[in-house]
């Protein structure tokens, strides 16, 4: 059951990357129709996202765990969390990642970096405090996923898409609005069906690229929520540590949007609304315990 659950998240995620992928050509092509701009302005704005995803993919982490004012582990002072690290390192067959602490009482973790040899895991002070062996290995177990499943150079792909979508539609919703006419030189009837078409796709296209986004992001935590099973072959120590996590009702004050979405269990979200869930980077907390307990 493990096995055909990695499968078929694998499966579902280079899907929504090749539907990812098509929308956006869609977009550069309709926009290119409609404005005859040739690609000089698709080529700006990839260029643009291009230049943010690469800061954020070389220094991204360093920011990260400054934000959330994460400090190392010495494996001195701490050789209960190094050494479970260490050994669900040698079971994935990685590189033992660093270790990081948040000083909050709130239960979470996360993982950053860019390749496994880059990485970082970091846990709050309450996810040592509150979860049995079973349940911080569980937990360990799936951001020890996510570095071996290069989710985070995966996500960089996805970074690129969604920014890129984001700056062609602004750039092309202020030409409509205040450019007029000019630059529009399609003509005719079929012209105008595509500056009709671009202008929807100017006010629809960044939310349709979040939703994808998602919906790529969601079956990259189920995928490292079956992974991280495999490696311990326990699935109730994750399934447990998740239900805690979720039912704990202490803030995490480091928490903040931009670094939210990293975290195991969003720590900015009510998880009881369905309508959370629905526009959420996780797929619902109840769900991911249902997949863990039939494996």
């Amino acid at each position: 059951m493990i096995y055909q659950q990695i499968a078929a998240n694998r499966r579902n995620s280079f899907l929504l990357i090749f539907l990812f992928i098509v929308f956006f050509l869609l977009l550069g092509w309709v926009f290119g129709k409609a404005y005859n701009a040739g690609g000089v302005g698709i080529g700006m704005a990839l260029l643009v996202a291009i230049f943010i995803s690469f800061i954020t993919f070389f220094y991204g982490d360093k920011m990260v765990l400054g934000i959330s004012h994460a400090q190392p582990v010495d494996p001195k002072e701490n050789p209960y969390l190094s050494n479970v690290v260490e050994g669900l390192a040698i079971a994935a067959g990685v590189p033992p990642p660093k270790c990081y602490i948040i000083e909050d009482t709130a239960p979470n973790a996360f993982t950053t970096g860019r390749d496994p040899k880059n990485s970082s895991i970091v846990v709050t002070t309450g996810l040592l405090q509150k979860m049995n062996r079973l349940e911080l290995e569980g937990v360990i177990a799936h951001e020890m996923s996510h570095i071996k499943n290069y989710d985070i150079r995966y996500s960089m792909l996805v970074v690129i898409l969604v920014g890129t979508i984001a700056l062609l539609s602004d750039w092309m919703g202020r030409s409509f609005f205040y450019g007029g006419r000019r630059g529009r030189r399609g003509g005719g009837a079929g012209g105008g069906i595509f500056v009709l078409l671009a202008l929807v796709l100017a006010i629809l296209a960044p939310l349709v690229a979040q939703l994808i986004r998602f919906a790529i992001s969601r079956q990259r935590e189920y995928l490292a929520d079956a992974n991280g099973a495999l490696l311990t072959r326990y699935p109730e120590g994750l399934a447990s540590a998740l239900e805690k996590i979720s039912k704990d009702t202490e803030p995490l004050e480091v928490a903040n949007k931009a670094t939210a979405h990293l975290y195991i269990i969003n720590p900015l979200l009510d998880h009881r609304s369905k309508l959370n869930d629905l526009f959420s980077t996780h797929p619902p907390v109840e769900e991911r315990i249902k997949r863990l307990k039939s494996m």
